[in-house]
């Protein structure tokens, strides 16, 4: 596969035509799905193609209440195929022998692992997907700066980010075209800042 030929190819398609090329190769194709502003977006497109595809939802246990409730409002306006994993420890467990360490703090890294790393290498271990959709966009980080629409996961899953070119502004016209919600009280205790990288797409 020629990802540098694949993305000239698609650097002028819709969403949608981006997301039924990648669904015409897929055998085993999931979205991934944190409910993070402007995700709505990308479960409304792929599910607008390709109905009860699998979502998975990586819980990590500290996400808002207002992010709970947009999940929630959601998952049953979109009719979603949600596949929930979550940590193998409690939030309150955890709070009392580890807490939300600092990014600074060695700890972090374990912290990192328990909550988003581990529940996400058991989700693509359990569903083996060969295509993997996401909200990645240009502009989010550096590392996302250097992908495009298609590329690979460090396991060999194509990766597609059908609005990756897209823009905040763009999105938004989307959403109100499609009469969608979005929500921005979102917390990744991972990152803290929004221009770290989670460590699921490196």
């Amino acid at each position: 596969m020629n990802l540098g030929e694949i993305n000239k190819e698609l650097r002028d398609k819709s969403p949608s035509e981006i997301i039924s090329w990648a669904i015409f190769l897929a055998k085993k194709p999931i979205i991934t799905t944190n409910f993070r502003p402007y995700e709505v977006a990308i479960l409304n497109a792929v599910s607008e193609v390709k109905k009860n595809i699998k979502v998975v939802w990586c819980d990590t246990g500290y996400n808002t209440v207002q992010t709970y409730k947009h999940a929630e409002e959601i998952i049953e306006k979109l009719n979603l195929n949600i596949q929930l994993y979550v940590p193998k420890q409690t939030v309150a467990h955890r709070n009392v022998v580890l807490g939300v360490p600092s990014i600074e703090s060695p700890k972090h890294k374990v912290f990192t692992e328990q909550v988003k790393l581990e529940p996400f290498s058991r989700a693509m271990k359990e569903h083996k997907p060969d295509v993997w959709f996401t909200n990645l966009r240009k502009g989010q980080t550096a590392f996302r700066d250097s992908i495009d629409i298609v590329s690979k996961s460090k396991d060999g899953i194509i990766k597609v980010s059908p609005f990756y070119n897209w823009t905040d502004e763009e999105l938004d016209t989307y959403l109100d075209e499609k009469g969608l919600s979005n929500e921005f009280t979102y917390f990744d205790p991972t990152k803290v800042e929004s221009n770290r990288e989670c460590g699921l797409h490196i």
